[in-house]
């Protein structure tokens, strides 16, 4: 285990990539073993049978990142690119979930915390790749 001493990245970046890491995996999961019921839940109208098949392409990549989330929060300084590509990622989820929450295809309580925790993972994703901590 590495010291508080020698830690190159803050605390608070590593517990955001295994928070990062659940929730991928969680929703990977989800719409995974259980399409229809994890839209269901998230109150989303029933689609027609072709939509399993996207969900299920949408999970494998949740599933990815999920994995590739705590492989960068062991050496986040190996990272860079994982951590990039999920700060753009979160970013656009944000950008998508306020462009159809104007639309009014989905409400807040559907979005939930969709339309705030991608905010909080780009905000702490960026510090952490910008502002490293010194190495004593």
């Amino acid at each position: 285990m590495t010291s508080p001493m020698t830690r190159r990245f803050p605390f608070w970046l590593n517990a955001t990539l295994w928070f990062i890491a659940i929730i991928q995996f969680v929703l990977g999961l989800a719409f995974l073993a259980v399409p229809e019921q994890a839209a269901a839940h998230l109150g989303l109208s029933a689609a027609p049978g072709w939509t399993n098949w996207l969900f299920g392409m949408m999970a494998a990549r949740f599933l990815g990142f999920g994995y590739g989330m705590l492989m960068a929060q062991r050496r986040p300084e190996q990272a860079g690119p994982w951590l990039q590509a999920m700060l753009v990622i979160q970013a656009l989820d944000w950008l998508v979930t306020v462009k159809y929450l104007y639309l009014g295809a989905v409400t807040l309580a559907q979005v939930s915390t969709a339309s705030f925790l991608p905010l909080l993972f780009v905000a702490a994703l960026w510090l952490g790749l910008r502002k490293p901590l010194q190495t004593a």
